[in-house]
């Protein structure tokens, strides 16, 4: 009795060991990108019987962190072991609910069994060949023969022979066909073999135990160092009295082996292996929803019937009432005279018709209000005499949302992206911004004869920038790069706009005012120049002017600053500044002058 029962157990523990793994394809749903990585949300599901599986879970990253996989099942299902790999190797891999598969598979199989039977015909006729010529040796040496029966022998055998040579050789050509044939079929084989899998290497192998047979859903999220994003700008200005428009763009880049689709993004500064700061409570304070919101997530709306109900006064009708024939739009309280005219649509401002509006995605919507009678008469003429629709529609600021962590910056991302798996960067928009500046120009001609003009930014912290490069667009051309950090002590951030070709500058030594002279054992040498401005503007500026006087590293050396024209002058660094202001066409002259005086056995090099 014993051993029935512990055969009866071996056998249950076979069975269990060879079942067939269930296999499935993880779907991204969102992305969490940092500087360097990304946690991945993906969802699958699986049809589970009762019991312990194998799950093989497909289109995971290439590569991941596997201490950070978590594994969101039902209550019914309890994961026992999850793991990570490139190399899973199975019988079962391929999924044969694919019927393309299913049919190339099955033509394999065909094709082999045709070639291991004509492997064993030429076996077969191989092995009557060399019996024949075992029996040729035979009877050769048999000398009891007659001629007529050695005779009879010869030609049975030469035509026995012929035969079976023949027939291997066509054997030889039928099994050329078909190895030919059985690669052809392996080639396609891999073919859909590589469209069923796409191009991700990596797979998770779960084993689960299961107490309800049926459909379960499960969460898979992991971290992978295969996907980055970098901060960017675009800062326009369309003069120097006018606030800087800062676009707040993202990189994103990936190579995770599998393509994002209509992906939630968000972008964090932080790092995913620091995130321990336990979280900090802030002020709770009500308030109302904001209307546009009642506009998301109403599938087969159209954006005329998002209006049904939301505003006082207005009544949606059909011609025919009928579902799906042309609505009509009527704002109760307007005269029945005009009744066969539609309101007037404004949209941002601008009067359109009711097809444009059709048009909009009720996603994309704001707010909507009405106005009429006297109102709406007063702000638009007879236009607005069968009522006027004021419709507002979001920006990208209504679809970024920017939360300030204690170590971190995220932005959350209400709208789907694709980012493909190709290491390419793709461009994100984050926030539009704009930014009151100041703006002044700062010119150094000793080391370059062009202004630049630079914005002044107060209180810039609150903006949540990040350090990255900027395109900057002045007066409508693109005029470079610059490079904004906010990591900085001072309070105000300058952002370089750029250089200014309508400020002419000139920085030129004045002969008659320098030289050199030679007094007992010392050196004397005398520099002046003279610095000229001028603004060829339409405008009045401001400028920060630079300059710089050398400094004595030596006690046997000495400097003195002979004349700085009204010049600030800072005697640790010995730079000279002056503000400066220029009416238009207006030239300015700025001269300085130095004496060096050192001993005059010795050469200074920088001088």
């Amino acid at each position: 009795m014993k051993k029935l029962l512990l055969t009866i157990t071996l056998l249950v523990t076979a069975i269990s060991l060879a079942q067939k793994p269930i296999f499935t394809s993880a779907k991204t749903k969102a992305a969490t990108v940092y500087f360097s990585g990304a946690e991945l949300f993906q969802t699958t599901s699986v049809n589970l019987p009762v019991g312990t599986s194998e799950i093989v879970i497909k289109n995971v990253a290439d590569y991941l962190n596997e201490g950070t996989i978590q594994i969101g099942a039902p209550s019914s299902v309890t994961v026992l072991s999850t793991q990570f790999t490139q190399n899973y190797i199975s019988e079962y891999e391929i999924d044969e609910s694919n019927p393309t598969i299913k049919r190339v598979r099955d033509s394999i199989a065909f094709v082999q069994k045709e070639i291991k039977k004509i492997q064993i015909d030429k076996y077969s006729h191989q092995q009557t060949i060399e019996m024949l010529d075992q029996n040729k040796a035979v009877g050769g040496a048999n000398s009891g023969l007659n001629v007529t029966e050695l005779m009879k022998l010869v030609e049975y055998y030469k035509a026995k022979r012929t035969e079976l040579d023949n027939a291997i050789v066509i054997l030889e050509e039928k099994e050329s066909k078909w190895n030919k044939t059985l690669t052809d079929l392996n080639n396609k084989l891999v073919i859909n073999t590589q469209k069923e899998d796409k191009s991700s290497k990596g797979k998770l192998i779960l084993q689960v135990m299961n107490e309800v047979a049926g459909i379960v859903n499960l969460d898979v999220t992991y971290i992978t160092n295969s996907a980055s994003w970098q901060p960017f700008y675009d800062l326009r200005a369309e003069n120097i009295n006018s606030p800087i428009n800062l676009m707040y763009k993202a990189k994103v880049m990936q190579s995770t082996g599998i393509d994002w689709k209509k992906v939630k993004l968000t972008l964090s500064s932080g790092n995913p292996n620091q995130n321990n700061v336990a979280p900090l409570l802030q002020a709770w304070f009500l308030r109302y929803e904001n209307r546009f919101k009642e506009f998301d997530n109403r599938p087969n709306a159209s954006t005329i019937n998002t209006l049904q109900g939301e505003l006082a006064g207005l009544n949606i009708t059909s011609a025919n009432g009928q579902p799906g024939a042309n609505q009509k739009v009527i704002i109760r309280g307007v005269g029945t005279n005009n009744a066969d005219i539609d309101p007037l649509y404004v949209i941002n401002g601008f009067p359109t018709n009711a097809d444009d509006f059709k048009k909009l995605s009720p996603n994309s919507i704001k707010s909507v209000s009405v106005l009429k009678d006297a109102n709406a008469i007063a702000q638009y003429g007879n236009r607005g005499s069968n009522g006027v629709i004021l419709i507002s529609t979001k920006n990208m600021d209504d679809y970024t949302t920017i939360e300030e962590q204690e170590l971190n910056v995220s932005f959350d991302i209400d709208i789907p992206y694709d980012i493909l798996s190709n290491g390419k960067a793709h461009s994100v928009a984050l926030k539009d911004l704009k930014l009151p500046a100041t703006y002044k120009y700062y010119a150094v001609p000793k080391a370059e004869n062009e202004a630049f003009l630079l914005a002044e930014l107060n209180d810039y912290s609150k903006y949540n920038l990040l350090p990255g490069e900027a395109n900057i667009i002045f007066e409508g051309m693109y005029v470079g790069k610059t490079v904004i950090n906010p990591n900085q002590t001072q309070d105000t951030l300058n952002l370089s706009m750029g250089r200014d070709k309508k400020i002419s500058i000139k920085r030129e030594k004045v002969v008659d005012k320098s030289g050199t002279k030679f007094l007992s054992s010392y050196k004397e040498q005398t520099f002046t120049y003279d610095i000229t401005v001028r603004n060829n503007k339409k405008e009045e500026i401001n400028m920060l002017l630079k300059d710089q006087y050398p400094l004595s590293s030596d006690k046997e050396m000495t400097v003195e600053l002979l004349e700085k024209d009204g010049a600030k002058a800072n005697e640790e660094t010995g730079v000279l500044t002056w503000e400066i202001k220029l009416k238009p066409n207006e030239t300015k002259k700025y001269r300085i002058s130095y004496k060096v005086k050192y001993p005059k056995d010795k050469v200074i090099g920088n001088l």
